[in-house]
């Protein structure tokens, strides 16, 4: 059980991952979609998506070639009060508002230019 609430602390503890868990409040988005709002690399992006899924705190769902992570439902005990207390927090913080302005921006467009579907013979990164 310790081991459980140090993976979740230590997810939660970084500040990337902090904005991440901010900008999936209001529900699931697309891996490219918190790319191009954090203005990183898919693989950072994808990194930090995969701790806070280890730890509980986000789900994803694969549709078609593209991955959709949301804050998870079914979360442990630990990971509930975690985002729990993440929604009264930093909600002022400039970055977490610039995040939200461009995630409600990226929500706007649709999902396919976003997402643009690939060339022949290019690889997917999602």
């Amino acid at each position: 059980m310790l081991d459980a609430l140090e993976r979740t602390l230590k997810a939660a503890a970084d500040g990337t991952r902090l904005r991440i868990l901010k900008m999936l409040e209001p529900g699931s988005l697309c891996v490219c979609q918190i790319v191009e709002a954090l203005k990183l690399s898919q693989s950072t992006v994808s990194k930090h998506l995969s701790v806070l899924e280890g730890a509980g705190l986000v789900e994803s769902e694969r549709r078609g070639r593209w991955t959709h992570y949301r804050l998870c439902k079914a979360s442990s005990e630990e990971g509930k009060r975690i985002l729990s207390l993440l929604r009264c927090c930093a909600s002022d913080d400039p970055k977490v508002t610039k995040d939200q302005a461009r995630v409600a921006c990226e929500k706007v467009q649709s999902l396919a230019a976003c997402c643009p579907p690939r060339k022949r013979g290019e690889r997917s990164s999602p």
